[in-house]
């Protein structure tokens, strides 16, 4: 079929809205109608890889309407409202097999040559040269095929752009707080860097509910902006030592769980020396390959301190996104404040330029909308 997408065609370039062709789904793929999809700053990281194959769709937080099944699908059938998830999972490995689904390594060798799970694509140009998928999705178009594990039912009453933030940012935020540190009532936690992510770690703590939720980044406006969502406290990283301010408001010992949602390998050591003994740092946001984490040794088995990864934020996107959305439509998760603005295909790159205005919110996302 022939659908319209904006086409990456060269590497860090603006994206080029052209007629593609779309195949049909296999047995195990699903054929689904984009209602709306989310421009998140790992589409920016797509654009700026001069590995990625070209040309490429980029796109991966998105809602739409399952249009199409494969004969074997049956996690959903036509007509339902679905949030994709990037991170399928295949369901018989050994992190399957035990509920860590988010260890799942499936798909990570498609996923990084640019194919769908067989290694081969359903993308074409209008000339039948091959193009390439972007994680698994490709959403920044009017359909796309993906595979049936990435199709996650959710309540039709929930609108599709704020349930497609739901695919990535927001359950991964969420996920950081409830499913990798498991944040208790009653406790603390500092969260470094208040972009997507940490700002509905924010909200999963507040969920959670923590009595002391910490904002701490560089930004003045988005400390700010972070009370609304279950902000406490806030510190700006710059202008005060963390760790110290953070001992200061949490009984002078440090806070119970220390998030680190920036990439930023200073900052995770910072979240591990803002927690107490006994405290768990959790680190969601994606290190350089050649970073290195930097702890003080003297004294390490005497903290009983927990520093951990998490991926996805440990979520199961078929138990967690309805959930979510639930809790969206019964007024317990904002989503409606996360969005910047609504914007149509053709103006995609204001999305992008918008990631690199210093001054920009970075805190929610554009959602391009198609009729």
């Amino acid at each position: 079929m022939k659908m319209k997408a904006a086409v990456m065609t060269e590497v860090n370039k603006p994206l080029v809205i052209q007629e593609m062709e779309l195949d049909e789904p296999k047995s195990n793929e699903v054929l689904v109608k984009i209602l709306a999809t989310a421009v998140c700053h790992s589409d920016l990281n797509g654009l700026e890889d001069d590995t990625a194959p070209l040309p490429m769709i980029l796109g991966h937080e998105a809602c739409g309407i399952v249009v199409k099944t494969g004969s074997n699908v049956k996690t959903c059938k036509e007509g339902d409202k679905v949030v994709l998830s990037w991170d399928p999972a295949c369901g018989t490995c050994p992190y399957c097999r035990t509920g860590k689904t988010h260890l799942c390594e499936s798909a990570f060798g498609p996923m990084f040559g640019g194919t769908l799970l067989d290694d081969t694509s359903r993308l074409h140009t209008s000339t039948g040269g091959n193009a390439y998928h972007y994680s698994l999705l490709s959403t920044f178009a009017e359909y796309t095929v993906v595979p049936e594990m990435s199709c996650v039912p959710v309540p039709e009453e929930i609108p599709a752009a704020q349930a497609c933030m739901i695919g990535c940012g927001v359950a991964t935020g969420y996920g950081a707080a409830v499913k990798a540190a498991k944040v208790e009532p009653g406790s603390s936690v500092a969260v470094f860097g208040l972009g997507g992510v940490g700002t509905n770690a924010i909200q999963g703590a507040k969920l959670a509910g923590a009595s002391i939720i910490i904002a701490c980044d560089i930004k003045d406006k988005n400390l700010e902006k972070a009370k609304k969502y279950g902000a406490t406290h806030t510190i700006n990283t710059i202008k005060e030592d963390a760790p110290a301010r953070i001992a200061e408001i949490c009984e002078g010992i440090g806070s119970d769980f220390a998030i680190d949602c920036t990439g930023n390998t200073m900052v995770g050591a910072m979240a591990y020396s803002s927690i107490r003994k006994g405290g768990t740092a959790v680190v969601i946001g994606a290190y350089p390959g050649d970073g290195k984490l930097t702890l003080p040794a003297g004294g390490f088995h005497r903290t009983a301190k927990v520093l951990r990864g998490s991926f996805y934020g440990d979520v199961n996107p078929f138990d967690d996104f309805p959930k979510i959305a639930q809790m969206y439509l019964d007024g317990r998760y904002d989503l409606d404040s996360l969005i910047i603005d609504r914007i149509k295909l053709e103006d995609i790159n204001i999305a992008f330029d918008a990631f690199h205005d210093p001054d920009g919110n970075n805190m929610g996302r554009y959602i391009i909308e198609f009729d």
